[in-house]
């Protein structure tokens, strides 16, 4: 902000001790108007800090406490607090200062002095006021009698956690409020920004706790097991927390796909007020929650509990409704007032190699799917997965758990260049999963129109690739055999989008992306919006 001192008689002082204080009384008094500005959250100084003065040893809190209200009850005096200057420009009698205000996080304006932030305040910190001495909530005032009365939160930017989290949670706010014992308040704060918590709680790959800085003293706080337990709490509570629903309106949302994108936009549309309709290809809602990922790692019955909420906010969702099928986009931007499109990364990238149309080849995630929904897929004794990645891991391991005596990995780079969750690489290997590294199929054999073999070669790594991983270089005369049942492929999936190329003010990209405005997440055409997979790809 600027202040200008055309007018006569206005002046400003910087530091709002006891000597600013008295002069701004001085200049006031005489006529002038003043702007009192100072970096703290508070006027008063260091004579706010002391209990007696010197040489004198007069009562400080005597001297100043007058001057304070006299300061700041004064109709020619603006108190500018957490403010810095930035630039001083002109000449005497016409200066131009400008000042930068930092956030105070509390409304001067609204704020009564109360105090009763502070009870409820889960976060300590050293009282600087004290130098130290003692403890204070991140809500505070400096003393009782501070001017302004109101009080101000202290941020010192995000947290690492908070940064590293992908949806950008208050890590530090609800793992404060869950060792205060306010598991309640501790999973509303997380439903602002992620109304998964249960899911999450689960199946998270937690980059928030490699970010964590306790890790710099033992070890990092286990940020995704917390949230799992308020949302854990509230599974058994008997009301379910629910949030408050804001005025409805009359403007009608189209969501297709209700994978984990399309339904956090209907439960954050449904909290605003809107009137929230899903459409979703399959048989149940959750996506690749539901679809992708395996009842071992994340049971069906916890998501659809977590699901139901959504539901408890008035959200219709309609499955085994495809559209471009069952109904056409045309018609929903025809009904709703919005679109927003999230149908995920459904379709499995093939191999691309000789033999893959034999019966016993299948796509990872196609397998996941069909097993998923409670069908059986029976694959034979022995299954070689291809791939290093979350969904090769959930393949080989659920091959494992229906019926195959052998399922292993069969990765072109080494253990350290996997993409999957170190995790979920451990719990493979301790099953007794079998990784063969540097290795990559050639082509599938097959006898009778079935899989029977699978021809590999060896790679060794050479140059980094775009990626910045070292590229798999295939070594001449390495091949081999192995003898196998079944071939699943896990080297990545894409979108369908055959509903969406009709549509020329879409544009999509080279690897079945749509893309669409960073901020607003608006396609080319006005009304349609997409998120997920669709506009990320499936990473």
């Amino acid at each position: 902000m600027t202040k200008k001192s055309k007018k006569v008689g206005a002046a400003m002082i910087v530091g709002s001790g006891i000597a600013g204080i008295q002069a701004s009384l001085d200049l006031v008094n005489s006529g002038t108007r003043v702007y009192l500005v100072d970096e703290d959250i508070s006027i008063g100084g260091v004579m706010a800090q002391l209990d007696k003065t010197f040489p004198t040893n007069d009562c400080s809190a005597c001297i100043l406490s007058p001057k304070l209200v006299e300061v700041g009850r004064h109709p020619n005096v603006d108190i500018l607090t957490r403010r810095e200057i930035v630039r001083v420009e002109g000449e005497p009698g016409n200066f131009r200062v400008t000042l930068r205000r930092n956030p105070r996080f509390v409304d001067l304006d609204k704020c009564t002095g109360c105090g009763e932030c502070v009870e409820v305040c889960p976060v300590e910190l050293p009282s600087d006021f004290n130098h130290d001495l003692d403890r204070r909530k991140a809500i505070y005032r400096k003393f009782p009698q501070a001017i302004p009365s109101a009080f101000a939160i202290d941020k010192a930017g995000t947290s690492p956690c908070k940064a590293a989290c992908p949806a950008h949670i208050s890590v530090q706010g609800y793992v404060a409020l869950i060792a205060k014992g306010k598991y309640r308040e501790a999973l509303a704060l997380i439903k602002r920004d992620n109304p998964f918590p249960v899911v999450c709680g689960r199946v998270c790959n937690h980059p928030c706790e490699s970010a964590c800085m306790r890790a710099e003293v033992d070890d990092p706080v286990a940020i995704m097991h917390l949230k799992r337990f308020v949302a854990d709490l509230d599974l058994k509570d008997e009301t379910r927390f629910i949030p408050a629903i804001k005025e409805a309106k009359e403007q009608k949302v189209a969501i297709v796909g209700a994978g984990p994108a399309g339904l956090s936009a209907a439960y954050y549309l449904a909290v605003e007020g809107y009137q929230v309709t899903v459409f979703e290809a399959l048989p149940v809602p959750g996506g690749m929650l539901a679809v992708g990922i395996p009842d071992y790692r994340l049971p069906k019955d916890l998501l659809a509990a977590e699901i139901e909420v959504i539901k408890a906010l008035g959200v219709e969702i309609r499955c085994r409704t495809r559209v471009g099928k069952d109904v056409s986009l045309a018609q929903l931007k025809k009904d709703y007032d919005a679109l927003f499109i999230a149908v995920g990364a459904h379709v499995g990238n093939r191999l691309g190699i000789e033999g893959e149309d034999l019966e016993g080849n299948l796509q990872g995630i196609d397998y996941l799917r069909r097993v998923n929904l409670g069908e059986s897929v029976p694959l034979g004794r022995k299954v070689a997965v291809i791939g290093g990645g979350n969904v090769a891991m959930d393949a080989v391991r659920t091959a494992l758990r229906n019926g195959s005596d052998e399922a292993f990995i069969l990765y072109r780079r080494t253990r350290e260049e996997m993409p999957a969750a170190a995790e979920e690489i451990e719990e493979a290997l301790a099953e007794g999963i079998r990784m063969e590294f540097l290795a990559a199929p050639v082509r599938v054999l097959g006898e009778n129109g079935q899989v029977s073999a699978l021809e590999c070669v060896r790679m060794e790594l050479g140059p980094a690739d775009d990626s910045g991983r070292r590229r798999p270089v295939p070594i001449k005369g390495s091949e081999f055999i192995v003898e196998v049942d079944a071939v699943i492929a896990a080297i990545g999936q894409r979108s369908e989008l055959s509903f969406l190329k009709k549509r020329k003010r879409i544009s999509l990209t080279n690897w079945d992306t749509v893309e669409v405005d960073k901020l607003t997440f608006s396609t080319g055409e006005k009304g349609i919006f997409a998120g997920g997979d669709l506009v990320l790809g499936p990473a």
